[in-house]
């Protein structure tokens, strides 16, 4: 378990935590690209290193602009982890200022292609399976034993713990799916986000776009869409809390089906919101999903 930060002395330079460790700002620094990223690692890596993330809460990462400052910080760091998947097409700037080591941690997954059949693009959002995201947390593990050996063994043991717990969200979403009927276990989203979710978890997808641009909710989209819906009879329609879903209400409306909820994706939210921690986002969507199609 992640130890929380009890108090601050002298300007950061020295945190004490709840397991009674300290940091200070000589502990190795690990970027990530990420809010999810960055939860993902300082669960594995504990106390050991700082552990910090260039997008803030709430974030679109996808068309993230850096600023001058992100820049900098990027000269500090001692590792850079992004997710790769061309995810984030604006990493290499950091690259290309920094000297610190660098670690993709979607290497390794088998990537899926996002659009139709004839595309080329690849889905970044590996991640959002619990399944797949277990290979994130091997790379993850990997990478800081690299960084700070005389802590692998500790970084081994809360990995796997956290491999544990991942899987633990993957049999709930089955368990539970196995209850719907199997026309209806489908997901339809606003964004093509969770390919790899649904690949794992043995169920079908519709989305109105494949990945987040000026083109959302365009007439064509939202009629593909409830034609998917009205065909199976899909029970609830989701969106991602990082775009309007107007169009994606739209769906619901034309349809008769619910619109299911909000889902988590390329973000994590403010310690006091709904997923503070990746964990909580994939529990939030696995419970938003199941409810929404259950019902």
């Amino acid at each position: 378990m992640r130890c929380a930060k009890l108090a601050l002395v002298s300007a950061s330079v020295v945190a004490l935590t709840a397991c009674g460790t300290v940091q200070t700002d000589d502990d190795p620094l690990v970027l990530t690209t990420f809010t999810v990223l960055a939860d993902m690692t300082r669960t594995v890596a504990g106390d050991h290193v700082r552990v910090e993330s260039i997008t803030k809460p709430g974030a679109e990462v996808h068309g993230y602009e850096p600023t001058p400052g992100d820049l900098r910080h990027a000269t500090e760091a001692d590792l850079v982890l992004d997710n790769g998947l061309g995810l984030e097409r604006w990493f290499e700037q950091f690259l290309a200022d920094t000297e610190a080591a660098h670690v993709v941690l979607s290497e390794g997954i088998e990537a899926l292609p996002i659009g139709d059949a004839s595309s080329t693009q690849l889905n970044p959002h590996a991640w959002m399976s619990p399944v797949t995201a277990q290979i994130y947390v091997d790379n993850i593990e990997a990478a800081l034993s690299e960084l700070a050996p005389e802590h692998a063994a500790d970084f081994a043991a809360n990995a796997a713990a956290y491999r544990t717990e991942l899987q633990a969200v993957h049999d709930e979403l089955v368990t539970t799916l196995a209850t719907v009927p199997e026309h209806q276990r489908a997901l339809v989203t606003c964004e093509g986000a969770f390919g790899y979710l649904v690949r794992d978890a043995g169920m079908r997808e519709a989305y109105l776009w494949p990945v987040n641009s000026d083109q959302q909710g365009t007439p064509q989209q939202i009629a593909r869409t409830v034609d998917f819906v009205r065909d199976n009879d899909i029970p609830a329609v989701f969106c991602e809390s990082t775009v309007s879903d107007k169009a994606q209400r739209q769906v619901a409306a034309d349809t008769g089906a619910a619109y299911g909820g909000t889902l988590y994706v390329d973000s994590l939210s403010e310690p006091d919101g709904p997923v503070p921690t990746y964990l909580d986002l994939l529990r939030h969507d696995v419970a938003t999903i199941t409810s929404g199609l259950s019902s």
